[in-house]
């Protein structure tokens, strides 16, 4: 994106609150990876229009995506994973402080060897997918079925720094992930039961939305 215009979007996303704007500084100063703030924002404006009743989340990590979602959309229920031990307890410890825990469940485990605890809280209106990059296909395949009739996928990172566009042989074999979300991408928009776009913000983010079968409505 042009940088003039990117600027411009960002400075046009309202100042986060005093509770949200600690965790982001938490997150810089500890290298925690968080969504980028204008995908962020976009992410919420979409989930505010679709009013999902029960969102999965793929990749907790300190909380902070989650509580965005919850201070969005106050009567949500939010199931979310995350495999490591140390951010998940923060992640515990700022949905308390938050006092969010009555919509917000954590669960630790890895999102692949876990599924079956996970799928038990089907089904879901939502599921964002922010969790190990290299697994997005796996998570895809795994949890599309507790997807609702009428529920989105969102995927987070999609762009990969742009790295993910870059077929060059030379960076493909040096970056395993990036050939990875590029296999992704394009397993997305050829996928015969999804329809797919991409939207430039942040990452990348990527929203799939079941195809309408039968006639014309």
């Amino acid at each position: 994106m042009n940088d003039i215009i990117h600027d411009y979007l960002l400075k046009n996303i309202p100042k986060s609150e005093p509770f949200f704007e600690a965790l982001e500084k938490y997150a810089k100063k500890h290298e925690v990876p968080i969504m980028e703030p204008d995908s962020l924002h976009c992410l919420l404006q979409i989930l505010d229009i679709q009013k999902p009743k029960r969102i999965l989340e793929l990749g907790t990590a300190i909380g902070y995506s989650a509580l965005k979602m919850a201070d969005k959309l106050p009567n949500t229920q939010i199931i979310t994973i995350e495999r490591d031990e140390e951010r998940y307890q923060q992640a515990i410890h700022n949905i308390a402080r938050y006092g969010a825990t009555d919509r917000i469940k954590v669960i630790l485990t890895d999102a692949l060897e876990g599924s079956e605890e996970i799928l038990a809280y089907g089904p879901f209106d939502a599921i964002f997918i922010d969790a190990a990059k290299a697994q997005y296909e796996k998570f895809f395949h795994i949890y599309t079925d507790s997807l609702a009739p009428d529920g989105v996928i969102y995927s987070d990172n999609v762009l990969f720094k742009g790295l993910a566009l870059d077929m060059s042989p030379e960076k493909q074999r040096k970056l395993r992930v990036a050939r990875k979300m590029r296999h992704f991408n394009d397993f997305l928009v050829t996928h015969p039961d999804f329809d797919t776009t991409t939207i430039p913000l942040g990452d990348g983010l990527s929203i799939s939305k079941r195809k309408k079968t039968g006639g014309k409505s």
